[in-house]
């Protein structure tokens, strides 16, 4: 089907409707909540806080995005092949399942239907409500995505529009007449000393890092439908557009995190950000609030639907070609459908360990993409980095398993090894084995190099 787009220049208006389908499928409903939560928790030190998540819920998701663009890669598979194939494909797979059907798609029917319908519906009919709703959400999802070359448009060009001006709607009417002096509000006793660190830690919760990298594919598709196809000028227009969405979804991390800390002034520390919205809207709109909250919702939870399972559906048709894209597409609607309705508060306790192994590892995949040029992709350098970083993330991941793995023997005496390794308090373990695995990778690199000129041997490359 490419090979029938026509190539063209593009025009202010195409990488308008570019980056914002990109900030669409980066911004769901987490996005919304976190970031107005941690303005409750940090109060007074909204500034500093911001600071610490604008790092992790944006410059980590832009490096993911400029990590592709770096590498000319084509998902998250061409992210990890530097280490061969076995490992691309399992590392595809794992994040895609995790951010996928086990944990990340369903919780967009689910956050989306207990943030904005279950106030409308009484507490004996919810569980019917929700299997009614998600049905519909993801036979929704299906129907937007089931043709690649619409997606931008029907993501770009129509659902966010819908959700930016139902947010500008809300920031006006909450700015107009704030609750209170965001400085001179409380904070939490962990943001009074520490916080621009919780604020660096809440940004993963996000999740976009892994997110830009499994959503790579769908997003080059995109500007490959847009007519360039050529890997070089793909990666230079994904870049342009991946800054522009990225710097305004950072603009409203802020206006978020403000209204978070004014809300104070009325309201006490909610558990999370989707009581704070709810409360936020109601005192300030009444039902009518509620209604904007729940099309609000909707929208951002359904766009990052639609991206999350169409670039799931390409990168498996591509990779396991034997199912085509329509019925990766199916079964991964499905499945998602089938997760949010069972009890998602186990599926989160056993998939949040798969996600800490992962982050430190995506991070790590994402800075050596960056940086790849410097060593030519050489895959001893990605050996080195990754082989140093899975020690802290296999901690991780331990330390994250519900108390049956995590308080057993076996998990404090992993416990125990951890507290020893730099930053494992404040949640950074992996950070300084990753460089020091950099240092030993760099020096690999160097004399394989001094081996290759003075022999003539080739150092071990990505291809």
């Amino acid at each position: 089907m490419l090979n029938r787009v026509q190539k063209r220049n593009l025009t202010k208006r195409d990488y308008v409707t570019l980056s914002s389908m990109i900030f669409a499928l980066f911004f769901g409903a987490g996005n919304l909540i976190f970031p107005l939560h941690l303005g409750q928790l940090a109060g007074g030190h909204w500034g500093i806080a911001a600071a610490g998540f604008l790092i992790t819920a944006v410059l980590l998701p832009l490096l993911s995005v400029l990590a592709v663009c770096v590498t000319k890669s084509k998902g998250v598979y061409d992210i990890g092949k530097p280490l061969g194939a076995t490992f691309a494909v399992v590392f595809m797979v794992l994040i895609h399942f995790t951010i996928g059907p086990f944990f990340g798609t369903p919780r967009t029917a689910t956050v989306s239907f207990t943030v904005g319908l279950a106030p409308f519906f009484p507490a004996k009919y919810q569980s019917l409500a929700l299997l009614l709703f998600s049905a519909a959400f993801f036979g929704l999802a299906y129907y937007l995505s089931v043709e690649q070359s619409k997606i931008m448009a029907r993501v770009g060009k129509l659902l966010n529009p819908l959700f930016l001006l139902l947010l500008v709607a809300i920031f006006a009417v909450a700015f107009s007449s704030p609750l209170a002096h965001a400085g001179s509000t409380s904070a939490t006793a962990a943001y009074q000393t520490a916080g621009f660190t919780n604020g660096f830690l809440q940004g993963y919760n996000t999740m976009d890092a892994l997110a830009g990298l499994a959503l790579g594919v769908t997003i080059v598709t995109a500007v490959n439908f847009m007519g360039q196809t050529d890997p070089n000028k793909a990666a230079w227009v994904t870049a342009r557009a991946g800054f522009f969405s990225m710097a305004f979804e950072g603009l409203i991390y802020v206006l978020l995190i403000l209204l978070g800390a004014q809300s104070l002034g009325q309201f006490k520390l909610s558990d999370n950000g989707g009581v704070a919205f709810d409360q936020i809207v109601n005192h300030y709109m009444g039902s009518v609030g509620q209604a904007i909250l729940a099309v609000l919702i909707i929208t951002t939870c359904l766009t990052t639907a639609i991206g999350l399972v169409a670039a799931f559906a390409q990168d498996f048709h591509k990779h396991f070609g034997f199912l085509s894209y329509k019925a990766w597409l199916r079964i991964t609607c499905l499945a998602s459908f089938l997760t949010a309705n069972v009890d998602l508060n186990q599926i989160i306790a056993w998939s949040t360990p798969v996600l800490m192994f992962l982050y430190p590892l995506a991070m790590a995949l994402i800075f050596l993409s960056i940086l790849s040029p410097l060593f030519h992709q050489s895959s001893v350098v990605y050996v080195w980095v990754v082989v140093f970083t899975v020690v802290p993330a296999v901690f991780d991941m331990v330390a994250a398993f519900p108390a049956v793995v995590s308080q057993s023997t076996f998990g404090q005496a992993m416990a125990h090894v951890q507290s020893f390794l730099p930053l494992a308090s404040s949640g950074m373990d992996w950070l300084v084995p990753a460089l020091v695995g950099a240092v030993f990778g760099t020096a690999h690199y160097l004399l394989l190099q001094r081996a290759k000129t003075s022999t003539g041997m080739e150092v071990p490359m990505k291809r």
